[in-house]
């Protein structure tokens, strides 16, 4: 049974059939990252949520996806049923007690939880590219964009003020297709014509502030308990290459701003990554191996990482390695890709004596799994055919009238409520614009700087007749007090750089 340093999965088959041997994760490697695969029906988020549970009873603060919805009952008790009450006699869950879990709703659209944004610099060129699916030109030219930001300190924090840029860089084309090669205003227009579509998907709803404090998903109650971070993905997943690549950001994210903090006793934080496929379809080598990079180092960093997919072909060989906890609960095996995966899966485990892997996979029950967890010294135990304990919150969602009343009792009600839309880009370059304008104006009237009495223009002349030329507004304290306000607004960063960027937003220099 489950202690104060493990978490009690369920309990494994013995050979005449009966259940007996407790199966538990050690949550010493509960940041070695883990697997849970199966097909549509066979128990899937409910592992996810009684692993979740267990990392919470923990102390451990865990964030995770609810696609369908079922996940958000995990904020409720559950409740005496027939069949939860003997799956707890089978696996000798005694006592099974019910219980409600400290819960913090988040919704990229704002409507089923906390709104939760991401600035433009933040997100970076690379993660940009990948949502708006450009291609290697227009990838070149947003990667530009994101250089002369730096270079002209124009802080990008939301749609508009990545457009107005693009604006400029097209009016500039010829400049700075002499300083960093060719840019041209078809390409430029592309993005331009992507970002509207983007923005008519909902995107103008992530990108802004206030951004996301990582501080707010790492909450612990005050008995201990972690809280558990459900992000409503219902309506995201109608936009999945947004869901992929927020989801990519914020792993960055924890990356690049936790401390390094070697092999705790338990982790830091757990991220439940659900229907992972999404982040490798169709993504460059380049993102699948720094993926891969992330994921082995953000370990060290006390963050264990647990992909949740139906089949395990869809995670790359190199990501597939570094998951040492396995759950894997039963797929059907009708066509040649379903029996290959039926055989990666049995090749990725320990085996057991007692039965054949491949065999087992395709006839595992509703709530059964094959699981394998690392034991001692790090080494994976050899696979059991287990039955999943129940969960002791709800099963299946919670009402709307519930969810909302959570909301507005949440630790963080009110802090990202309302969008702050401070100087950036977009300001500064309407007011250098506006500046040019009124140049072209004033040289066009002539250039005559003589009095003119009964016309405005009355002060007293210079010497010799000369009116003193106006001086001309600057937005030099503009753009320093700007800058400032970026790095005061990133400074839990470890790096304290002056626009966030996000780990994998440096990965177009290495390519």
């Amino acid at each position: 049974m489950a202690d104060d340093t493990s978490i009690f999965i369920g309990a494994s088959r013995k050979p005449d059939d009966s259940y007996q041997r407790p199966e538990q994760l050690l949550l010493q490697y509960g940041n070695r990252h883990g697997l849970v695969t199966g097909a549509t029906g066979t128990g899937k988020t409910v592992s996810l949520q009684i692993l979740a549970e267990g990392f919470s009873n923990a102390g451990v603060p865990v964030f995770c996806a609810d696609i369908k919805g079922d996940l958000s009952g995990i904020a409720m008790m559950g409740t005496a049923q027939d069949f939860l009450v003997k799956r707890a006699e089978q696996v000798k869950l005694d006592p099974y007690d019910f219980q409600e879990f400290p819960v913090i709703f988040w919704d990229l659209f704002g409507e089923q939880g906390h709104p939760i944004r991401a600035t433009i610099s933040e997100m970076g060129p690379l993660l940009l590219s990948r949502l708006m699916n450009l291609t290697d030109a227009q990838e070149g030219i947003m990667n530009i964009a994101f250089r002369i930001a730096d270079e002209e300190g124009l802080l990008l924090l939301d749609l508009k003020d990545l457009q107005a840029l693009l604006a400029n860089i097209a009016e500039r084309a010829d400049e700075i297709s002499a300083r960093y090669g060719n840019v041209t205003k078809p390409s430029v227009g592309a993005i331009q014509r992507t970002l509207l579509v983007l923005e008519q998907q909902g995107a103008k709803n992530f990108f802004g502030e206030p951004a996301l404090r990582i501080a707010d998903i790492m909450r612990t109650t005050r008995d201990g308990r972690g809280a558990i971070s459900v992000l409503a993905a219902d309506k995201l997943m109608m936009n999945p290459r947004l869901y992929a690549t927020f989801l990519l950001w914020l792993m960055s994210e924890l990356f690049e701003e936790l401390p390094e903090v070697g092999d705790p006793d338990k982790p830091k934080l757990v991220f439940f990554f659900d229907e992972a496929h999404l982040l490798f379809d169709e993504a460059p080598k380049v993102l699948i191996d720094r993926v891969e990079q992330v994921v082995r180092l953000i370990r060290s960093k006390g963050v264990g990482v647990y992909f949740v997919t139906q089949n395990p072909l869809d995670i790359p060989e190199k990501v597939l390695a570094q998951l040492g906890n396995r759950v894997q609960h039963a797929l059907r095996a009708y066509t040649p890709r379903e029996q290959q995966a039926v055989r990666t899966a049995a090749e990725t485990f320990r085996p057991n004596p007692d039965f054949d892997c491949a065999t087992a996979i395709t006839q595992l029950a509703t709530g059964e799994a094959l699981v394998s967890t690392l034991e001692a010294k790090g080494i994976p135990s050899m696979v059991q055919r287990t039955l999943i304990r129940p969960p002791s919150s709800r099963l299946g969602p919670i009402t709307p009238a519930e969810r909302q009343k959570l909301i507005q009792e949440s630790p963080v009600a009110g802090q990202y409520d309302e969008v702050i839309d401070r100087e950036s880009a977009f300001e500064i370059l309407q007011k250098k614009a506006k500046e040019a304008q009124d140049a072209e104006q004033q040289a066009g009237s002539g250039g005559s700087r003589w009095t003119i009495p009964g016309f405005g223009n009355d002060d007293p002349p210079q010497s010799g007749g000369r009116r003193a030329p106006a001086p001309r507004p600057s937005n030099r304290q503009t753009v320093a007090e700007a800058a400032i306000k970026s790095v005061v607004r990133s400074v839990g960063s470890s790096v304290g750089r002056a626009i966030v960027r996000g780990i994998l937003g440096s990965l177009s220099k290495g390519r």
